[in-house]
């Protein structure tokens, strides 16, 4: 096919779409469902009709193909887990008695039967729950959910592709299961679920499918050969199948490498990949193994996971240089849109000249539209969006909100001194223990307490009106005076202050800094129904005034006890933001670092001796190719070092991480020189004190005991046990006792309950420690 006839050819199309609703309406539905408040069918048809108005807007937006089975009630990975029968044991008999509730068991646990483990979906915010497999895992084929969804969008007369996540993909992000050698590899059953595959492939070609997708974006991670000779065998094994739609294999997140030649030589119909800057090298790799003869190309030219206007003519030229190297090129996003918030047209708040140059969801589906119509009919037939994307990307190149001179002087400045703490760790231990004066196993909390009913109520009258600042903060007060006493009825040993007056630990702050934007509409999936709403990082980063002080030094005065000062670290605040792009993430990191640095000085000056740091997207934001984790590794860490350093040595500085794999960055842990780190360990079972303890981590740590991400109240015993398997890795005098993660979503009850029975646990091992003389 020639490039003029590829161009004409040209679809638009995406990989997925957000899930919640314009309000939110599947998190209201499925949390009223969990309280008694819904029944299955009305769940059912809240989600059928998100379903329909998605593919309807699309549809309308000019997406001339549609995606299917992306929609989750919780989480893609789940489902396919549900789809290839892979239900844990212990689950087994919640999903026979009624598939729903034994669905949302796996994912929230049980008061009896605790739930799978949950960690981040590659270099993203999103969790997922991870698989669990063992050598005697058996799979069974159910393709009722991708069947039906696919009929509904074939009702509504659209053009639908159902999307399912790979079998190499699922088999590389799974985990041997509880009980199973931890060296069991479940690439090993790849042979054993291809049948699966094949079958549910087969139902959808029956129900009327033409294509469809396998995501394997694990194959833009560095693979070994074997992993590599496994995806051969799949899709050679999947493309010999007669009985099956056409296959589009999927790409995104970074540049598939070694793994681009094994796609495109197997036999499948299409591939789909990633041409952002992210994964530039795609193109060049591309034209190395001679294109994609005979096979459609999906191009991933608009980002997926970033909210800035996409620059037209750079992606047309992307384009065109395509149209040689597949007999078709398609237009998408990078990635499923899942990532970005459904709508910038709902945002209210945000000043004309700035939306300008925001693309959500819904503006990016239009960018995939226009550039599908401008490859296939010439730029002639875009001049008008042409020329207002190019006013849009001047306006903000130009503007000075994004440039503060004094803000760069300072990042100039900066220097190695600055970055390093002025006593080595073993000093500062002492000195800390001192001042202190900690139990071993000393208890304590990771930040937030539950965010009632009456605090959400009291933010809302305070935005509308209805009680001025003063009511507000009385209110404010009170809750901090609860939190305190409970912390001290229950026997805490650190407190927190509860961050009853925060609404997110990203949010919070930058709305208090200059150079961030906040948005009112713009909430993304974290996980199940989780929702968060990230800021714009759009501009330079400064303090203009302290954001914490006064709520800290406030719980201080209540308690004898030490409260630890609370913040979101540099990387974090960065990572679960949408950072701005036109300047590399180091020099962005540095800045809000120094407006950390302030807030931790001026906590210090007030009296707080414990200020925690917390860095939670430390390792999800670490690099998919490990050539690329040095450089990245190399200022993030010195942007913590950058926040903290600026202490005496007998301030006791914390950091937190949680829900993501972290042994292949405790390197990293240990340069960023905390004196205390959190982590969670709880349902993956202590994995990582082990780790820590392989590593020869000097510092002290505390693996989580309590998972906060489950409704169940783990048992005063269940905990002990916890930290017993703690104490095997490390040791009693370098060992916190606390929960997961923070208390925020949880509720009074089990909160109390569960630190009850934590507190217990650590007194009853403290009394089974050897007495020192």
């Amino acid at each position: 096919m020639t490039s003029k006839s590829a161009a004409a050819a040209a679809r638009a199309t995406v990989y997925g779409y957000p899930r919640q609703g314009r309000g939110r309406e599947l998190k209201k539905a499925i949390e009223g469902y969990w309280k008694g408040r819904v029944d299955t069918d009305a769940l059912r048809a809240t989600a059928a009709e998100l379903r329909r108005t998605n593919w309807r807007q699309l549809a309308e937006a000019g997406i001339q193909e549609v995606p299917t089975g992306d929609f989750s009630y919780y989480d893609h990975v789940l489902d396919t887990s549900v789809m290839v029968g892979a239900i844990p044991g212990r689950h087994r008999a919640a999903v026979e008695a009624d598939a729903l509730d034994g669905y949302f068991a796996m994912a929230r646990g049980t008061q009896d039967v605790a739930p799978l483990e949950m960690t981040k979906w590659f270099d993203t915010n999103y969790h997922y729950l991870v698989p669990e497999l063992g050598p005697d895992t058996v799979f069974t084929a159910d393709s009722a959910k991708q069947v039906a969804e696919l009929r509904e969008a074939l009702a509504l007369g659209l053009t639908a592709r159902p999307v399912l996540v790979g079998p190499v993909t699922y088999l590389l992000l799974a985990k041997p299961a509880p009980g199973v050698a931890a060296d069991f590899d479940p690439l090993t059953l790849l042979d054993r679920l291809l049948p699966v595959y094949a079958e549910v492939l087969s139902d959808l070609r029956a129900a009327g499918a033409e294509w469809v997708q396998l995501d394997e974006p694990a194959l833009v991670q560095d693979r070994t050969p074997a992993e590599l000779n496994a995806a051969t065998r799949a899709y050679r094994d999947l493309g010999a199948l007669t009985d099956r739609p056409k296959l589009l294999v999927a790409s995104y997140f970074d540049r598939l490498g070694d793994a681009l030649p094994v796609l495109a030589k197997a036999p499948v119909e299409g591939l789909a990949l990633d041409f952002t800057e992210a994964a530039a090298a795609n193109l060049d790799a591309l034209a190395a193994v001679g294109g994609l003869p005979g096979k459609r190309l999906i191009a991933g030219v608009v980002n997926g996971r970033n909210i800035w206007v996409n620059d037209l003519t750079k992606s047309l030229a992307t384009l065109g240089t395509l149209l040689g190297l597949a007999d078709r090129v398609d237009v998408a996003a990078s990635c499923s849109l899942l990532h970005v918030p459904l709508d910038a047209t709902a945002e209210r708040d945000i000043e004309p000249q700035i939306l300008r140059w925001l693309a959500f969801a819904r503006q990016k589906t239009a960018e995939i539209v226009t550039l599908a119509k401008g490859l296939a009919q010439g730029t002639g037939a875009i001049t008008g969006e042409l020329a207002a994307n190019r006013a849009a990307l001047a306006s903000r190149a130009n503007s000075p909100i994004t440039r503060d001179p004094a803000v760069r002087t300072r990042v100039g400045a900066v220097t190695d001194t600055d970055a390093r703490r002025s006593q080595p760790y073993g000093e500062r231990a002492a000195a800390q223990r001192a001042h202190l004066g900690l139990p071993l196993l000393p208890t304590t909390t990771i930040g937030s307490f539950p965010q009632t009913a009456e605090l959400r109520v009291a933010r809302a009258d305070l935005r509308a009106g209805r009680i001025d600042t003063a009511g507000y903060e009385e209110r404010i007060k009170a809750e901090i005076q609860e939190v305190i006493s409970f912390q001290e009825k229950t026997g805490l040993d650190v407190l927190v202050h509860g961050e009853a007056e925060r609404n997110d630990m990203v949010q919070y702050f930058a709305e208090q800094l200059t150079g961030y934007l906040a948005t009112q509409h713009g909430w993304v999936q974290s996980y199940g129904t989780r929702y968060v709403r990230p800021p714009i990082l759009a501009g330079d980063i400064s303090r203009p005034e302290p954001m914490t002080v006064r709520w800290t030094t406030y719980a201080q005065s209540l308690t004898a006890r030490p409260v630890k000062g609370m913040l979101t670290g540099p990387v974090t605040m960065l990572a679960w933001s949408f950072v701005r792009d036109d300047q590399p993430l180091g020099d962005t990191a540095r800045q809000v670092a120094l407006a950390l640095r302030d807030e931790v000085n001026d906590l210090e000056t007030a009296g707080t001796s414990v200020i925690q740091v917390d860095e939670p997207a430390l390792r999800e934001t670490l690099p998919l190719r490990a050539a690329d984790r040095p450089g990245y590794l190399g200022w993030a860490t010195e942007a913590f070092r950058l926040t903290t350093a600026g202490v005496r040595p007998d301030t006791q500085i914390h950091t937190h991480m949680c829900y993501a794999e972290f042994g292949d960055i405790v390197q990293a842990i240990d340069d960023l020189d905390a004196d205390v780190i959190s982590l969670e360990a709880a349902r993956s079972h202590m994995q990582v004190a082990r780790e820590l303890a392989a590593h020869g981590y000097p510092r002290e740590a505390g693996p989580g005991v309590y998972d906060i991400h489950s409704p169940r109240v783990p048992s005063a015993d269940e905990a002990a046990a916890l930290l017993r398997k703690g104490l095997e890795a490390i040791p009693a005098e370098r060992l916190w006792v606390n929960p997961d993660c923070g208390l925020k979503t949880r509720g009074w009850p089990e909160t109390r309950a569960s630190l009850d029975n934590l507190v217990a646990a650590a007194h009853a091992v403290r009394a089974e420690l050897p007495t020192v003389d």
